[in-house]
């Protein structure tokens, strides 16, 4: 298998994979609603002879079968974002507010080349490939229904590769971050109730305004004085809703917010800490309160053997000094983490940023793009890994 030259073979690809690319870019769809985008994955898997299932409603799962039980799984998600695409090409979005401004098109088109090439060497493979088809990665995360599903499962999955576009590291490189790559999640809400009163008369009332913004700021001191500065740590506020005109004293306030953490000792410390802080300045000043915390997507762990591994196939690929390693972690979320949470995992970032071509603009942006020449090194990246994963 040392033989196969995967970036050579991807690079004759190049012209499909934009082709695939820039389909998807103009028609994207949202969410778990992804069903022209599935139609196309699936005719594809059938015209390779692939087998797969559908999972998480229009998620796919698909295994090519080696000699072996030994099994590796690749992630490519496919779901696009609710913004218009304000970018000057022909391959633009053709659905008003709705736009691949993350780089999910690129996903789906890598795994789909990887797809290829892994099944053409399919009985040189001691063991077998799993391709999961990711729905929803925008929204709740369609990683933990496919889980539930049981696509880790039926052969058993012993590790999973995940990729995503970054639009700060130049084409032709790949980044990684050793260890924690993304926050823990945790949005919540809080109801404050007071007693309404004219808004000349506040002895009349018990003023959830006025609690709600006590609420806020001592809720910050969480952060600056009981998480060490070294570690990171967010706790937004995001909305506050309550009034209904400027001399009114209103009986009601909801804040809603949302917790980011790196380490998990971190988020149940937050977590308690916002109930304690939350019902002590509420009781205090005379009012009640309701709290509601919910659990979303959890933190995002490299495994350092998957790390070694990415390392060593990448290097093959694109040369040890392409290969970026980050300092700090994400404190935005990831639905692979997901996966990472039930096996051996390694996500890594696939450099797609060309000053030359104009190609600088931010993910979840309406000018957003990536620079093609990166899908071919993103192939060739998948199938070095889950090769050397499966044959070494």
């Amino acid at each position: 298998m040392d033989s196969i030259d995967f970036l050579n073979i991807s690079k004759a690809m190049k012209p499909k994979l934009i082709e695939w690319r820039r389909d998807f870019h103009k028609n994207p769809e949202l969410g778990f609603e992804l069903n022209r985008t599935s139609r196309i994955i699936k005719k594809f898997l059938q015209k390779e002879k692939i087998e797969y299932y559908e999972t998480a409603n229009t998620g796919i799962c698909a295994i090519i079968k080696g000699n072996g039980n030994k099994t590796i799984g690749l992630r490519g998600d496919m779901d696009a974002l609710p913004l218009e695409d304000k970018k000057t090409c022909d391959y633009a979005s053709s659905i008003k507010g709705r736009m691949h401004a993350c780089g999910h098109d690129a996903h789906t088109a890598i795994l789909m080349g990887a797809a290829k090439i892994l099944n053409s060497v399919k009985d040189k493979l001691n063991g077998n490939i799993k391709l999961f088809f990711e729905p929803g990665e925008e929204t709740t995360g369609g990683a933990q229904i496919m889980i539930k599903e049981g696509v880790l499962e039926n052969p058993h999955v012993d590790a999973v590769i995940g990729l995503h576009v970054d639009e700060k590291i130049d084409s032709g490189k790949i980044a990684i971050k050793r260890g924690e790559v993304n926050a823990s999640s945790n949005p919540f809400t809080i109801k404050i109730q007071g007693k309404g009163s004219h808004g000349a008369k506040p002895e009349d009332s018990i003023d959830p305004i006025v609690i709600a913004c006590n609420v806020v700021l001592t809720l910050q001191s969480v952060i600056s004085r009981e998480i060490p500065p070294s570690d990171s740590v967010v706790i937004t506020i995001g909305v506050i809703k309550g009034g209904t005109a400027r001399n009114i004293i209103p009986e009601e306030v909801t804040i809603s917010g949302i917790i980011r953490t790196i380490k998990k000792e971190h988020r149940e410390y937050v977590k308690r800490r916002v109930i304690e802080i939350v019902n002590g300045v509420v009781s205090c000043m005379r009012g009640k309160c309701e709290i509601e915390i919910e659990e979303s997507y959890p933190c995002l762990y490299n495994n350092y053997y998957m790390e070694e591994l990415l390392i060593n196939s990448a290097e093959s690929i694109i040369g040890r000094d392409n290969i970026v390693l980050l300092d700090k972690s994400s404190m935005g979320v990831e639905s692979f983490a997901y996966f990472s949470k039930e096996r051996p995992t390694v996500f890594y970032y696939l450099g797609v940023k060309n000053e030359e071509k104009d190609i600088i603009y931010p993910a979840h942006g309406s000018f957003f793009d990536i620079d093609e020449d990166a899908l071919p090194i993103g192939v060739a990246i998948q199938c070095k890994i889950a090769v050397d994963f499966l044959n070494k």
